[in-house]
């Protein structure tokens, strides 16, 4: 219907003279209902939408209501004294002493519940984590660093005193064979991975302090990622390098009474014309072999240990044995009657690994000085494996007369 025929039919059904008819006014009424319908549910809806955001914002606040119960703090007994109060906050080192396991919480820190799989996160603080810390960065690489620069200062002062020892009798122009080609292997798969370890594991322990202020953070950060991931595979070559040397030469190095003669007069290296006996390995080296297939298999274990963490529990092993031998590690701070934690594993096997690494590297050291500058003719063995036939006399004189005697009995008498 058109508009204008709305309100002339509206303006007929309003009676003469102003006063509205009961048709019109229960139309009138029937929208005052509507209208009123419509702000009840607008403010209804308004009601529900401011009543959300209260809630939101109360569950958002660390205060609570006045009318809260408070919970005790590590230092209080009960509730406050006062009624609504909020108690006071305990300090933050009163915190860290509950949390981290002084207050409340086992020896091995405050723990909670998780549904994951890893639940050594339960572990919200241990405590001998921060004694791990304070090791790892401060007695360990500042104490442990003695060994290899200890080393280091001693060849020094030997060299600027003996100087290199010398072929008594001079080079002479008849060579003897000393080792084959797979010892050789052998002995440089060992080496070349032992110093790359050595290379990339000092720049775990010392980089942070030392080379990274000198090529920065980003530079320092991809050397050192790149370092962990060259030692944790290249670890394998030296495992095997330490089979293929211990299986070569584990007969020649069996310790014999002439070892203690060769070791009281210093191996000759403090005189010029005087060389103990000695077969094809002299107590020295006899020495060198069994520290580096020792600590090279504890290094190896320990690895081991820390490239599958948590699956091997040799340090807890280790303190079972000690202790039920009856020995005591509480010089060093360890109580083997304790059990050890998964956690407290891994942070014996990375403090052991360094320090087994420092010591063996000082030993290493002076391998590599008497073997290249320290002794004439010494490097030969290993390159080339041919030696002088006089620089053999003197310093394993044993050996070639039994190399002597081996190749007579094949040469036929004429």
């Amino acid at each position: 219907m058109p508009r204008s025929s709305q309100r002339a039919s509206a303006a007929a059904s309003r009676p003469a003279g102003g006063v509205p008819s009961p048709r019109f006014e229960r139309r009138r009424k029937r929208r005052l209902r509507v209208a009123a319908g419509a702000l009840g549910l607008s403010l209804l809806l308004l009601a529900v939408t401011l009543a959300g955001f209260v809630t939101m914002a109360d569950a958002q606040s660390v205060r609570p209501p006045a009318n809260a119960v408070t919970n005790a703090t590590p230092d209080s007994t009960g509730m406050s004294d006062v009624p609504g109060k909020i108690t006071e906050r305990p300090a933050r080192s009163e915190m860290w002493r509950y949390v981290g396991g002084d207050r409340g919480a086992d020896e091995d820190g405050f723990t909670t519940t998780v549904s994951i799989p890893n639940k050594l996160s339960a572990t919200l603080v241990q405590p001998y984590g921060e004694e791990w810390r304070l090791l790892r960065r401060g007695p360990l690489p500042e104490y442990g660093l003695i060994f290899p620069a200890g080393m280091i200062v001693l060849l020094a002062l030997f060299y600027l005193i003996r100087g290199r020892i010398r072929i008594s009798a001079g080079p002479s122009s008849v060579r003897i064979k000393r080792f084959g080609g797979i010892e050789r292997f052998g002995h440089w798969i060992l080496a070349v991975s032992f110093v790359t370890l050595a290379l990339t594991g000092l720049n775990l322990l010392y980089g942070r302090e030392y080379i990274l202020p000198i090529i920065g953070h980003e530079a320092y950060s991809l050397t050192a990622w790149w370092g962990k991931w060259v030692h944790n595979n290249i670890a394998w070559a030296f495992m095997l390098g330490l089979i293929l040397i211990f299986v070569m030469w584990v007969g020649r190095n069996i310790p014999h009474p002439r070892d203690l003669v060769w070791l009281m007069k210093g191996g000759g290296l403090f005189s010029e014309h005087s060389h103990p006996d000695a077969g094809k390995f002299n107590a020295g080296q006899k020495l060198i072999f069994w520290s580096v297939i020792l600590l090279g298999a504890s290094l190896s274990l320990s690895g081991i240990a820390l490239l599958f963490p948590f699956q091997t529990g040799l340090m807890g092993k280790t303190f079972g044995f000690f202790h039920d031998i009856g020995l005591s590690l509480s010089f060093i701070g360890i109580d083997v009657s304790q059990p050890v934690t998964a956690l407290q594993e891994m942070q014996y096997q990375t403090i052991w690994h360094a320090a087994v690494a420092l010591v063996m590297i000082a030993i290493v050291i002076a391998h590599i000085y008497i073997g290249t500058l320290g002794m004439e003719g010494a490097f030969d063995a290993m390159g080339s494996g041919d030696v002088d036939l006089n620089w053999a006399r003197e310093h394993h004189n044993l050996w070639v007369d039994e190399v002597s005697a081996r190749t007579s009995r094949r040469t036929p008498a004429e």
